[in-house]
């Protein structure tokens, strides 16, 4: 593999960064395999960088192959991103072996679902590397991973959200049955509970009484500090919507999912395969403009970039809208409805690669256009 990107007429290199330290660890492999899959070989060179769940950086061919068979890999070498940008690439922490000491980068593709992938934190490395990256950047990537700040900041623009509380296991320790009581009267059963960072449904639980609010709470707990419980719509349709681009966003045409258990969980969204996906979504024309409105809306009142997959609750009955969630590096796997929502709006899967790639390249250029210094009138900082 060359040690440096193609400049000029040759391939732009993409750095292609998966697995990472979350417990949606699995699902960023998938999505990876889908993503390295599809993009153009004769317009990109593509670098697998893997992450193992302890958090090691690989950058191999096998990198994919090794984190799916979950084996050793502390004979390989290893990588990291340098907050350097003059590197602008993968630096080996190994220099006494043969591989490169440095490879290039023209623009990172990162799909990582979850803390430490999904939430800023390595949006911010690749900031301080100088190296452009699709998706949200560190504030749009942190709001969007927080459910409950998310929830916040949207329902203070005017965006319907559920009703909900929250608080931390450290309060929940000190202070369960107030906080139980607080649910109870303020929300009424059925609610779901939930992790504030976590995405895939991981450690959510839907409860109808007490002994399983207390139980889900728990579970929760396991997951992040910070406990969020809402109020559950009745009658729900769950309704997504794709948005792609900067400043200028769009929205694609809504799609419906009809989950094989209660609510879209885990094994409905990727084990039994027995989900199913309406696409486009049988909407009144007006609700549908409606939902890909908000979802707009959300994208630029949240800062994000490059992509997001909205998700919406819509009460059957009533036809009232809640903005559910906003999904800053969505699923990339073959049954994802980001792309899946793309291409019934009539943009190809690698079409929408390029279009992602496009924007990252674009939004760093503009970033990198903007003034990082200041002359003052006189040095007065070197004056003793």
């Amino acid at each position: 593999m060359s040690t440096r990107a193609q400049q000029g007429g040759g391939r732009i290199r993409v750095g292609v960064v998966f697995g990472g330290r979350s417990a949606e660890h699995e699902v960023s492999l998938v999505s990876a395999a889908s993503v390295m899959e599809a993009l153009d070989k004769t317009k990109y060179e593509v670098l697998p960088i893997a992450i193992t769940p302890e958090g090691r950086w690989l950058a191999s061919g096998d990198a994919l192959k090794l984190l799916k068979q979950k084996v050793s890999v502390d004979h390989y070498p290893e990588h990291t991103i340098v907050p350097n940008p003059q590197r602008k690439g993968l630096v080996s922490l190994n220099q006494s072996l043969s591989t490169p000491a440095l490879y290039r980068i023209d623009v990172l593709f990162p799909v990582l679902h979850g803390p430490y992938g999904e939430d800023g934190t390595i949006q911010g490395l690749f900031e301080l590397a100088g190296i452009p990256y699709v998706g949200a950047g560190v504030l749009g990537s942190a709001i969007g991973m927080d459910k409950i700040v998310q929830k916040q900041i949207l329902a203070q623009a005017g965006i319907p959200v559920t009703p909900a509380v929250w608080f931390t296991a450290e309060e929940y320790a000190t202070e369960s049955d107030d906080l139980v009581h607080l649910a109870e009267r303020t929300l009424r059963y059925p609610c779901f509970v939930k992790p504030a960072n976590l995405g895939s449904s991981i450690g959510i639980s839907k409860v109808r009484n007490r002994k399983q609010l207390q139980e889900a709470i728990r579970l929760a707990a396991g997951y992040d500090r910070k406990i969020l419980v809402e109020k559950a719509v009745r009658n729900a349709r769950e309704i997504e919507c794709s948005v792609l681009g900067n400043d200028r966003p769009i929205a694609s045409v809504p799609g419906e999912i009809i989950p094989s258990n209660e609510f879209y969980d885990y094994d409905a969204k990727y084990v039994d395969g027995s989900s199913k996906a309406v696409i486009p979504a049988e909407l009144a024309p007006a609700l549908s403009l409606k939902i890909r409105t908000y979802a707009v809306e959300a994208f630029r009142i949240l800062d994000c970039a490059g992509m997001a997959r909205v998700d919406f609750l819509v009460d059957r009955k009533a036809s009232k809208i809640f903005l559910n969630e906003i999904n800053t590096i969505p699923g990339f796997t073959p049954i994802s409805m980001y792309p899946k929502l793309w291409e019934a709006s009539g943009i190809r899967y690698s079409d929408l690669l390029d279009r992602l790639i496009t924007l990252a390249l674009e939004r760093h250029a503009s970033k990198a256009g903007l003034k990082t210094a200041y002359q003052p009138k006189r040095e007065w900082y070197k004056q003793e």
